[in-house]
């Protein structure tokens, strides 16, 4: 039986795990470079997740990524109705726009991506690492959910017309609240499509809970990409 998650190698961007509700992966063993399976089941193209982890996950052991998050959620619900790439970022190292995007062009190459629907998700330094690479390629993502995480400001304005729900633990004292308070701000005062979420109660771990919630996947089905406006 194979493993629900595949553990991919990239010699260009990151390695990563790639999970598909409908057995997309090789016959056997890892897949390297993400092996074309497209023009298997091109007729049938799924949403997507795209996963940045924390700073606590960065390594090279792909097991590691599975600690919290979609990559975790997967590992538990085998119907999961979303593919998920979840990278993962080596260890004194940052999230990279340019690696990102390679990973993300060679995945919706390579699998039954729908481009309509990709969606954007990330905790901590993987918050941080959601604003950014949404604020410098937009175009890419039908929505974005960051966690605990920061951007910025000036940012805002490529984020206008990009659906956002952004979450944050009122006592964190890792990643303070005002860091997802400036970002909801500067959206709101460009009439961004925003909703926020603060938990009272949370510390540093606000992605537990958002991530088992199943109205965030409701949500993000909500929406498909869209096109540019000035």
């Amino acid at each position: 039986m194979l493993p629900l998650q595949q553990q991919v190698s990239s010699t260009d961007s990151y390695n990563y795990l790639l999970f598909s509700p409908n057995g997309v992966h090789a016959d056997g063993g890892d897949v390297y470079d993400g092996l074309v399976l497209r023009n298997e089941i091109q007729h049938l193209l799924l949403p997507t997740i795209l996963f940045l982890h924390g700073a606590g996950q960065r390594g090279s052991n792909l097991d590691d990524v599975k600690k919290y998050g979609v990559a975790k959620i997967v590992e538990q619900q085998a119907d999961f109705p979303f593919i998920v790439i979840s990278p993962q970022c080596p260890r004194g190292e940052y999230w990279n726009i340019e690696r990102l995007s390679a990973l993300l062009d060679r995945v919706i190459a390579s699998y039954p991506v729908d481009p309509e629907r990709v969606y954007l998700t990330g905790l901590s330094m993987g918050g941080y690492g959601t604003w950014h690479l949404a604020a410098a390629q937009p175009e890419r993502f039908a929505a974005i959910a960051p966690i605990c995480g920061g951007g910025n400001p000036k940012a805002a304005r490529n984020l206008k017309n990009l659906p956002v729900w952004a979450f944050h633990g009122a006592k964190d004292n890792v990643v303070p609240l005002s860091e997802s308070e400036i970002m909801v701000s500067a959206l709101k005062a460009r009439n961004g499509n925003v909703k926020f979420t603060v938990y009272p109660e949370a510390n540093h771990d606000s992605w537990t809970q958002t991530y088992n919630n199943p109205e965030l996947y409701k949500w993000f089905l909500q929406h498909r990409r869209q096109a540019a406006v000035g």
